[in-house]
């Protein structure tokens, strides 16, 4: 079976259930987690525990952290690069999440910027890849994420594109960001962040318009489900599948782990977005962003 390369983050997540009314400068007793994360881990995870076959290339730090990121890889079946970067710190995430189960992050990149071109495996035995725009976005990385592109364009292979969150995005020019659309196969992003590229006012308008980038993009809409098209066929609307939400930690990574992991069965839009619908749901019933297949750290 051919591999799927992630490239993204790997990150330790520190994840706070915290209470509806937060006092500030006080003690709030809180739940507290602490799990692998980072969208080319979680991606790569799900793609895995979805039947696929998944590598993910990133960085940690030699530290503890680092020893624990990859070592639940290896639980999981997860190839990686073993790129450990000396002095240096692994990617942090303090993760809180409210009582409906929404999250807010506070990420410290560490030592998953300044991505080299030499970091790139050989693509022998690779049928796709997966962008996390964190990588892209990062300025440390992204001419050598960029190079990384024009390699697996050059090879025919298809590039799944997770563009992250409208955060990160504004701190490149949109034309920019609309010109890297054109080199991807498919495009995946939530309904605020492809409004946000499209400039349209409708989930509808924004499809269509990023279209003219992208041959397929698929947005999704939380509760709503998803929506997609490709250049060739109409849209696409899926409903979400009725589940307790415990935790929106990599709601996002493993939708695009479900929907990568059946395409390399079969590229058919419909059938990945039930798959992208029904790994999400899976995801957002458990604490962390991850399979749960080891205890908490």
């Amino acid at each position: 079976m051919l591999k799927v390369l992630c490239i993204g983050d790997l990150m330790l997540d520190v994840i706070a259930q915290i209470p509806a009314s937060v006092r500030y400068g006080e003690d709030n007793l809180s739940t507290i987690t602490t799990r692998s994360g980072g969208a080319g881990g979680n991606v790569a995870s799900w793609i895995k525990a979805a039947g696929g076959e998944s590598f993910v290339l990133a960085r940690v730090g030699d530290d503890s952290a680092g020893k624990t990121l990859l070592s639940d890889l290896d639980l999981l079946g997860v190839e990686y690069s073993q790129t450990v970067m000396p002095k240096s710190a692994s990617g942090v995430v303090i993760v809180l999440v409210d009582p409906d189960g929404q999250r807010t992050m506070f990420p410290q990149t560490g030592a998953n910027a300044g991505l080299s071109i030499k970091d790139l495996p050989s693509l022998e035995g690779f049928g796709a890849l997966y962008l996390s725009g964190y990588a892209l976005l990062n300025e440390e990385s992204r001419s050598a994420v960029l190079k990384m592109i024009e390699a697996v364009n050059e090879k025919g292979l298809p590039i799944f594109f997770d563009p992250t969150t409208i955060a990160s995005m504004t701190r490149v020019n949109i034309a920019i960001m609309r010109d890297w659309l054109a080199r991807m196969s498919t495009v995946i992003m939530n309904e605020e962040e492809a409004l946000f590229l499209s400039g349209a006012s409708t989930v509808e308008d924004a499809l269509a318009t990023l279209l003219r980038h992208s041959h397929n993009v698929v947005i999704k809409r939380g509760a709503l489900g998803a929506i997609g098209q490709n250049r060739l066929g109409v849209a696409i609307s899926k409903a979400a599948l009725d589940t307790s939400v415990v935790d929106t930690t990599g709601a996002g990574d493993s939708f695009a782990g479900g929907f990568i992991a059946a395409w390399m069965q079969n590229p058919d839009l419909d059938s990945c977005i039930e798959a992208g619908i029904a790994t999400a749901a899976q995801c957002v019933a458990i604490v962390g962003a991850r399979p749960q297949v080891t205890p908490n750290i």
